[in-house]
């Protein structure tokens, strides 16, 4: 029998890579550490790779506000958070040449929400032919690139022409 290890899941899975607080509002604040996850900031949004992708290049659209339904959020945190999912669907068609684009909102535990206090809009390049036996049969997911390379290929499409790469 052949064996599939994945240990930089264990965190996952036990809950012990969860931390105090919100994740996404953590994120926010930790966006300028070097290890940060964080693509962009935006003055209402932050997009941020997802540290658990369904396939590479897997992130996430949060406002900045921990807010836990879309009547709480303003019309201009969903207006920016829509604008940034465009931007990023054109960052994952020059990047990733994907087939298409899953884009959904889990909102509430019972929804299948992994942070179900603060909305956030997922969005994940998906390529014909991508879900293979592993996921099917194995409950593995194989992915061809860790959620920081993801991150460094997407960066410069949110950069301003002069600027430096980083988090905004």
């Amino acid at each position: 029998m052949d064996r599939l290890f994945t240990p930089w899941r264990h965190a996952y899975v036990t809950g012990g890579g969860k931390g105090p607080g919100c994740v996404l509002c953590r994120a926010v604040l930790e966006a300028a550490r070097p290890e940060s996850l964080v693509l962009h900031l935006s003055a209402l949004n932050v997009v941020v790779m997802n540290l658990y992708p369904y396939n590479g290049g897997h992130l996430m659209v949060a406002p900045r506000r921990h807010v836990g339904t879309l009547g709480e959020a303003t019309p201009d945190e969903l207006a920016d958070m829509m604008a940034l999912a465009r931007k990023v669907e054109e960052a994952f068609r020059a990047v990733y040449r994907p087939d298409g684009i899953n884009l959904g909102m889990n909102i509430g535990k019972s929804a299948g929400a992994g942070v179900a206090d603060h909305i956030h809009l997922h969005l994940v390049p998906r390529w014909n032919g991508d879900t293979n036996f592993m996921t099917v049969v194995g409950e593995v997911r194989v992915l061809p690139e860790e959620p920081a390379q993801a991150l460094e290929k997407l960066r410069p499409y949110f950069e301003a022409p002069g600027e430096k790469a980083g988090p905004r």
